[in-house]
């Protein structure tokens, strides 16, 4: 499942794109940048992540806009205890995230105030540095801490604003991955947008 997921990502990053550009007499291009804010809820405490990334979209109809997005939700510190049987320490750790998601959004139509709704699929990837910790320990956060892909869907909702070719644009939603069920996560991202 992973293998398929992630070769229609790559199929749509390269044959995608291609297609929408040879429309674009009559559709638009938006690209942009954005601050994530990413809340964990697997961990006891949940984890807050911040970050960055970027997105790309591509018109198909007025209404109706292709994206890719990537982000990177960078290092937070994480305390565990751990114990082996015989004695317990606390063990600090340094854990980040990577998002990979391609999916369409819904707006409402092209004036300079936009409301939309989003649900992209992709992957979603948690890798820890335990440099020095006691074995074992990547066990306790389970998938969170192996720094595996795992497969993901993001329904979000929004809201744009446009000067001209200039805009700002926020979103929150659930970005859910899966590990042994769902895993419900929250996600806002708040950045500038450029349409041409």
């Amino acid at each position: 499942m992973k293998r398929f997921v992630l070769s229609f990502v790559v199929l749509a990053f390269f044959v995608g794109p291609q297609w929408l550009l040879s429309q674009a007499s009559e559709n638009h291009v938006e690209i942009g940048a954005f601050a994530d804010y990413f809340r964990l809820d697997r961990t006891s405490p949940d984890i807050n992540f911040v970050g960055v990334g970027g997105r790309v979209g591509f018109n198909v109809k007025s209404y109706m806009q292709l994206e890719a997005e990537m982000a990177y939700d960078f290092d937070r510190n994480y305390t565990s205890t751990y114990d082996n049987g015989i004695s317990s320490n606390l063990v600090s750790s340094r854990s980040h995230v990577l998002h990979a998601l391609f999916g369409p959004k819904f707006q409402t139509g092209s004036g300079p105030v936009r409301f939309f709704a989003t649900a992209k699929a992709g992957l979603i990837s948690f890798s820890t540095s335990n440099q020095n910790a006691p074995d074992g320990f990547q066990n306790s956060l389970g998938a969170v801490g192996n720094g595996n892909a795992k497969f993901a869907v993001y329904p979000a909702v929004g809201l744009e604003g446009f000067a001209g070719p200039i805009g700002l644009r926020l979103e929150a939603g659930d970005d859910i991955y899966f590990d042994n069920g769902a895993r419900n996560n929250l996600r806002v991202t708040f950045g500038p947008v450029f349409r041409f």
